[in-house]
């Protein structure tokens, strides 16, 4: 297993319970059915997952510790969905029988895993014969924006710095064919697809969040601890975030990558 880098600070959360199924899982979407059993990996606080459970069957919800999944319990509870079932579970090692899902999920978990190649041969096992295997990670690497802020810059620098510290792959994007291709799985689908934040409402969400989150959350701790970044320098960063959101020119794009696996 590896650390996983975000942590769970209210920073953090507020960014995961903005995704839906619509923004974050729309290569999928088409190719559910309502008597589908879903396994969704890394589930989060959530969000996605409930959205998914308003569409098949039954989800099976997973992360990796019983605090983790407290939170998926609770965004369960809160919209009144009472068809997700919930484990503790490691996508390296899942403790189901093969061929036990029609769908297996995973949004954003690959990039911090430690072996991807062997979570995927694991999601394609407790996947149905002719069912579907659907990840979606983003590819720091590809993220654009404007205006160029040396803040910025030195974020994204932090950033993947610390995720390969922790055992992941913060390009994992662009790598997802590849690792597809290794454990095994042949029929493949890959697509891309991006979020844009260029609105004032917008900036203010993902420029604020990140503001907070390099100086309040568990990246911010592991740069200072590893002598990468001072908290003198992180809160440069974090101005630069803020200065970027203000900006009326500001503009991010987010690329991520996608695969339909059919197993």
């Amino acid at each position: 297993m590896t650390t996983y880098t975000h942590g769970h600070h209210e920073s953090v959360l507020r960014s995961h319970r903005s995704r839906t199924a619509q923004s974050s899982a729309a290569h999928l979407l088409p190719l559910l059915k309502p008597t589908d059993h879903l396994l969704d990996v890394g589930a989060g606080p959530g969000t996605i997952t409930a959205d998914l459970a308003g569409i098949v069957a039954r989800v099976t919800a997973t992360e990796i510790g019983p605090e983790e999944l407290g939170i998926t319990r609770a965004t369960a509870a809160a919209r009144g969905v009472s068809n997700i079932e919930f484990a503790v579970a490691d996508v390296h090692a899942l403790e189901f029988a093969d061929a036990s899902f029609d769908v297996t999920h995973a949004h954003q978990v690959l990039q911090h895993v430690a072996d991807p190649v062997r979570a995927l041969r694991e999601l394609a096992r407790v996947t149905r014969p002719g069912g579907v295997v659907a990840v979606r990670d983003a590819d720091y690497s590809g993220f654009c924006w404007w205006p160029r802020l040396p803040g910025l810059d030195a974020w994204l620098d932090l950033y993947r710095a610390a995720a390969r510290e922790n055992g992941g792959e913060p390009d994992a994007g662009r790598r997802l064919l590849s690792w597809a291709h290794a454990a095994g799985l042949t029929d493949i689908t890959a697509t891309s697809s991006t979020w844009c934040y260029a609105t004032p409402a917008d900036r203010a969400e993902w420029g604020g969040m990140w503001a907070d989150r390099i100086v309040d959350s568990a990246i911010a701790r592991q740069l200072v601890d590893s002598g990468r970044a001072t908290a003198a320098e992180l809160r440069e960063v974090a101005a630069a975030w803020t200065d970027w959101a203000a900006d009326e020119d500001g503009w991010i794009s987010i690329p991520h990558g996608e695969l339909i696996c059919r197993v």
